[in-house]
Parts: C-alpha cells; structure tokens; sequence
C-alpha cells in the first residue's frame, strides 16, 4: 500500500529546508503528499533582496512561491488553510484541530509531518505542532499514525535527545535546492545559486541529511 504523507506546517517556505528532500524521495517511491500550509506568511518581514514585495503584494508572492516549491517537491496536492500568519498560537483551538482533524478524517494519513511543539523556534511553529499532537493525541493508539517532527531549538538535544529518524536525500539535492531557491522572497543562499551548485561537496554535507524526532504519545 502506497504511503499518504500529511504535512502540517504554517509557513510558505517552512518545507524547503526540513523535509523537502525526504518528500521527494517519498513521492517518487509511490507516496502521495498533502501538504496543508496554515498561512501565507503575510506578515514576513523579508521583501526579497533586493526588495520586489511589500506589505499588500507580499501574500501574493509568497502563494506563488509555494505553488513553485511544491512543483520542485512533486507535491501535487497543496492545502491553504487561509489562517492569520504570526497568530496560530491565538488562533480559536476547536477552529484549528477541526482543520487537521478534517484533513486526517479525509486522508487516513499512514505518516503526519509537522514541527516538534515546544522546540522549533517561531511561534507559529510550536502551535501547529501542538495542535496536530492533540488531534492526533485524541485517536486511539490503532487509529494513530505516527508524527515526526523537525526541531531546531538551542535545547532540543539537552531536552528530548537525538533525533530518531535520519533521512539520507544526497540523490534528492537537485529537488530540495529548487525547493528552497522558490522562495526567493525570503532566502538569499548564494552557495546554492548557479548551474549545479546543489552538486557541491559543500551542498552535500549541508543539505544531504534530514532529521526528525518522533513524537511519543505515551
């Protein structure tokens, strides 16, 4: 049975890093990737560089942008969920686990993808985590796919130890540097610009892992 993977993260952009080049490698195994972005990152302070947005256009970049990574990733099924950026942490709880809920409930996701709650630096990171940990903390251990996690927290390793779950996506460079070079409103990586640049020894060693910590429920 193909595997269905369910992203949950706020951001345009907060897939490029994290996760592209292991929902690559999934898609062209067979997987088939939802990925539900909560916001548009309205309210990003970068503009591009030089500038091109501003505060009224830049929602619209930003949807472009993804629209674009998405393609680089293979993800053909793209979810804007039309929250505020910079308030998910605000945002009405029945509201915002109904929204996963009902994504779970359509997909029967076999694997959920989203930030570590407490250890992923931005706000908005840790509400989505928390809110996508007590939907899914609601199924019954038989109904419950599991969740892995990015973090980057100063402590996370001192707290919740190492990373469980390591992805090697050295084949997968070309895809996750595409995926990060869309979103060009908010990255500036000279490293990765210019013909084959993700062939790099340097491109490699940087960007040719992916960790994850998986989320335990009990």
């Amino acid at each position: 049975m193909s595997q269905r993977i369910l992203v949950v993260l706020p951001h345009p952009d907060d897939e490029a890093f994290g996760l592209s080049g292991t929902l690559a490698k999934a898609i062209e195994e067979g997987a088939h990737v939802t990925y539900a972005c909560l916001t548009l990152g309205e309210m990003g302070r970068n503009m591009g560089v030089p500038p091109f947005a501003n505060r009224v256009t830049l929602p619209q970049f930003r949807r472009k942008e993804l629209e674009e990574s998405c393609l680089a990733i293979g993800i053909q099924d793209l979810r804007l969920l039309g929250f505020h950026d910079k308030t998910i942490e605000f945002e009405d709880k029945e509201k915002l686990d109904g929204a996963i809920s009902a994504l779970i409930e359509e997909i029967h996701p076999t694997l959920i993808m989203t930030f570590y709650p407490g250890y992923a630096v931005h706000p908005d990171h840790d509400a989505t985590g928390e809110a996508v940990v007590r939907v899914v903390g609601r199924l019954s251990a038989a109904e419950r796919p599991p969740v892995l996690c990015m973090a980057f927290s100063n402590n996370t390793i001192q707290d919740i130890g190492e990373p469980d779950v390591h992805h090697d996506i050295a084949g997968y460079l070309e895809q996750k540097v595409a995926s990060v070079l869309a979103h060009r409103s908010q990255f500036n990586v000279p490293e990765l610009q210019g013909k084959d640049k993700w062939k790099s020894k340097e491109a490699r060693e940087r960007f040719g892992i992916e960790r994850f910590w998986t989320y335990r429920f009990d």
